[in-house]
C-alpha cells in the first residue's frame, strides 16, 4: 500500500462500539458500526486497498431535474430561481464531468445537450448549458416517474465510476399514480444516487424524502427559492466530492443468528433491513451508495442462539464490498467484529454501549417527529403534543441542537428535560415542513 500512501484514493475504516456482555440466556446483541472513508492516509486498525487508480480522478455523470410544471411560475421567484440554482450547479462540475439538464413536466425533456447524450462539462459546455436554461418555461403537470427514467437512461449510457441525479420540485405528484412512482424508483434504486429538493411549500414531504431514501441521496427543504442557488452548489460540490461508488455493507452472521434490523444513524436515520439482497451463505448486502471523505454510523442488531455462562461467539462480522462489472466483488479490507460473552456479571450485562444508547434515542426521535406531526394533521392533538414533547425530550438530552430549534417553531417548550410542551395555534406551513423534511437527521454521539 505504500505506492498509495499520498494519492487521492479512498480507503475504509470499520470501527464497532457495543457491550458483548450478556446475561445468562441473553440472545439480543446491539452494536453500532462506525464506517470511515478518507482520501488520503490510514486511518483505524482496517485499511482497504484503493478502489481507483492513485492520482486519477473518479469520472462521474449527473443530471439535473429541474420541475418545469405550471406551478412554478406561482410565483415567478421560483422558475427564476431554479434557473439561478442549475446554473450554479453547473458552475461547480469538475471539468471532464458528464452532465445533462432535464426539463420536467407530466413528460421529461432534454434542455441540454440533447439527442439522448451527455455532454462533457468545460468552459464551453457550460456556458452553452446556462445558455439553454434561458428558455425553460413553466408550463404542465408534474410525473416525477418519468424525470426519473429520462436520467436514467442517459446516466446509464455513461462508462463512469459515479452516477447521480439533482432533482428539484415544487408541487404534488399528480400526473402519475404513486404505484407509477414507486416502479420508476424501483427501476433506478441501485444504478444512480439522487439528491431531492422541494422548493416552497406546496409540495409533499413524504415524497420527496421517499425519493431520496429510495436513491441513496438527500432531502431538504429551500422554502425561499433565493436560497436555492446556494443549495445546489453545495449539493454539486458534495456529488463531485463523492470517490466511490455502490459501496455494500456486508453482514455475515454464523447458523442460528438472525439480523433483526441494520439502519443508518448518522447523519441521518435510514432503514436498511428490507433492502438486503443475499450475498452466498448466511451473508447479506445492504446499499450505502457513494462515497466520498465521509464517516457513517450503522446500528445493527441480531438476535443469536443462547449460551452458557463463560461462553462467547462471534455474532456477526461487517465488511465492505464494490459490485464489479464481471458480477464479483471487490472487498474493500476493512471489517469489523460483533462479539457475544455470557457472564453473570450483572453490572457488566447490564450496561448500555453508549453509543447503541445515544442512535436508539436518535431513532426514536425522528419517529416522534413524523407521529406528532402525522397526528397534528389529522386532528388528535393530544397525542401530537404527547409525540412532539417526548421529540423535545430526546433532542435536549441528545444534544441534538438543530432538531430542538426545529421543534420550537411548532411547540411551545415548557420544559425540555421532561417534555413538556403545548402545541402552537399558529405555525408557518414552512416551519412544519422544515421539521418533517430534517426529522432523520442526527448528531454523532460525543465519544
Amino acid at each position: 500500500m505504500a505506492n498509495f500512501a499520498k494519492s487521492n484514493v479512498p480507503r475504509f475504516s470499520v470501527d464497532v462500539y457495543q457491550n458483548e456482555y450478556l446475561p445468562e440466556g441473553g440472545s439480543e446483541v446491539n452494536a453500532v458500526v462506525t464506517v470511515t472513508a478518507t482520501g488520503g492516509g490510514t486511518i483505524g486498525s482496517a485499511v482497504s486497498a484503493p478502489v481507483h487508480a492513485p492520482g486519477r480522478q473518479p469520472s462521474a455523470a449527473v443530471a439535473i431535474m429541474v420541475d418545469c410544471s405550471g406551478s412554478m411560475d406561482y410565483p415567478p421567484a421560483k422558475m427564476r430561481g431554479a434557473r439561478d440554482a442549475t446554473a450554479a450547479a453547473i458552475d461547480a462540475l469538475r471539468d471532464g464531468t458528464r452532465f445533462a439538464v432535464i426539463g420536467g413536466t407530466h413528460v421529461a425533456k432534454e434542455v441540454y445537450p440533447g439527442g439522448g447524450r451527455l455532454a462533457v462539462a468545460d468552459a464551453t459546455t457550460r456556458e452553452q448549458a446556462k445558455q439553454a436554461l434561458r428558455r425553460l418555461s413553466a408550463g404542465g403537470g408534474t410525473a416525477i416517474g418519468t424525470w426519473l427514467r429520462l436520467a436514467d437512461r442517459l446516466l446509464s449510457a455513461a462508462d463512469v465510476t459515479i452516477r447521480h441525479g439533482i432533482l428539484l420540485t415544487d408541487g404534488r405528484n399528480e400526473h402519475e399514480s404513486p404505484q407509477e412512482l414507486r416502479a420508476a424508483l424501483d427501476e433506478c434504486a441501485g444504478r444512480f444516487t439522487c439528491d431531492a429538493r422541494g422548493v416552497g411549500t406546496d409540495w409533499e414531504v413524504k415524497e420527496v424524502t421517499g425519493i431520496a431514501s429510495a436513491l441513496l441521496g438527500t432531502a431538504d427543504i429551500v422554502a425561499d427559492p433565493a436560497g436555492l442557488a446556494a443549495d445546489f452548489t453545495r449539493m454539486m460540490e458534495t456529488a463531485m466530492g463523492k470517490e466511490v461508488a455502490d459501496v455494500l455493507l456486508r453482514v455475515w452472521t454464523p447458523v442460528g443468528t438472525t439480523i433483526r434490523f441494520v439502519k443508518q444513524v448518522a447523519p441521518t436515520v435510514a432503514d436498511l433491513t428490507a433492502r438486503r439482497t443475499e450475498a452466498g451463505p448466511r451473508a447479506g448486502d445492504y446499499p450505502t451508495g457513494s462515497w466520498g471523505d465521509e464517516s457513517r454510523d450503522y446500528h445493527l442488531c441480531v438476535t443469536v442462539p443462547p449460551a452458557g455462562l463463560g461462553q462467547e461467539m462471534l455474532a456477526a462480522r461487517v465488511s465492505l464490498v464494490v459490485p464489479q462489472a464481471d458480477g464479483s466483488v471487490q472487498n474493500l479490507g476493512a471489517q469489523g467484529l460483533v462479539r457475544a460473552v455470557w457472564t453473570d456479571d450483572m453490572a457488566a450485562s447490564t450496561s448500555i454501549n453508549p453509543q447503541v444508547a445515544h442512535y436508539t434515542g436518535q431513532a426514536e426521535l425522528a419517529q416522534a417527529i413524523q407521529k406528532g406531526l402525522d397526528l397534528r394533521k389529522a386532528g388528535d392533538f393530544d397525542g401530537a403534543t404527547a409525540k412532539l414533547g417526548r421529540a423535545v425530550q430526546l433532542a435536549s438530552a441528545s444534544g441534538n441542537a438543530d432538531t430542538a430549534k426545529l421543534l420550537a417553531k411548532v411547540v411551545d417548550v415548557v420544559d425540555a428535560a421532561t417534555g413538556t410542551v403545548r402545541l402552537k395555534t399558529r405555525v408557518a406551513e414552512a416551519d412544519e415542513m422544515t421539521l418533517e423534511t430534517r426529522s432523520t437527521k442526527t448528531v454523532r454521539v460525543k465519544k
